[in-house]
């Protein structure tokens, strides 16, 4: 917020302009240092570091604690992580970035596979969570909001604030695909929609729709795919490397 005060950067209020900014967070404590916790200080770094180069992915800011396929306990669960991608379709990108920190398992939408989430009881193998829960395998009790998958969607055609919020509903669909299951009551997910308007058009919704969603598959897709095994104390989380 500061960093866009100092830059005139806001939504004209009266005789004031507030520099608001929205945020979600992902529930990452079983990992690493519970003290150590973003500031408006990082805020701050963030916005003097961002830049067009391509982006870090796997285990890196938000994707640092995440892990995936939970719900039948963290012992058994695997490492997520951050990724990206984007779509181009006549001159006009919609890109996404997601940490994906979910319940369930993760999915290549491409093939149906599984690659990372709840793993058998000797850890050795993937379970695959939505055969095993339709068998009757009972989840174990997890705390709301513990996991999340979190993202933004951006694009640069010209869209209005009612086709953001649209979009960043359609871009729920790419993490359906991807995400397997989603949406849970322990699931925080939440995803921004930003439009920069730099292409100076745009495509209908039909499309740019089916970009979003695209690109939001494949940025959890990239994420798991980018994440590294990470063992702290007596818990071990592979990667999807690791385990295939």
């Amino acid at each position: 917020m500061r960093w866009l005060d100092e830059r005139g950067v806001g939504m004209q209020v009266g005789p004031a302009r507030l520099p608001i900014v929205p945020g979600a967070v992902l529930f990452d404590l079983p990992l690493g240092d519970a003290s150590i916790r973003p500031d408006a200080a990082a805020g701050y770094a963030a916005c003097e570091a961002a830049s067009r180069k391509t982006p870090e992915e796997g285990n890196v800011g938000a994707g640092a604690g995440a892990a995936v396929g939970k719900i039948f306990g963290i012992r058994r669960a695997m490492k997520g992580g951050i990724g990206s991608a984007s779509v181009t379709v006549d001159g006009v990108t919609v890109g996404a970035i997601v940490a994906c920190n979910a319940l369930g398992d993760v999915v290549d939408p491409e093939t149906g596979q599984v690659i990372a989430g709840a793993r058998s009881d000797d850890g050795r193998s993937l379970l695959d969570t939505r055969r095993a829960l339709l068998r009757g395998v009972l989840p174990q009790p997890m705390l709301a909001g513990s996991n999340t998958t979190i993202g933004v969607i951006a694009t640069d055609a010209i869209i209005t604030k009612m086709q953001a919020g649209r979009l960043a509903t359609m871009g729920h669909d790419g993490l359906a695909r991807a995400i397997n299951p989603i949406h849970t009551l322990s699931d925080g997910d939440a995803l921004f929609m930003l439009g920069t308007g730099e292409s100076g058009k745009t495509l209908g919704m039909m499309t740019l729709g089916t970009m979003a969603a695209e690109a939001c598959a494949l940025a959890v897709v990239r994420a798991i795919r980018a994440a590294r095994s990470v063992t702290v104390g007596e818990l071990h989380l592979p990667s999807a490397s690791e385990l295939g």
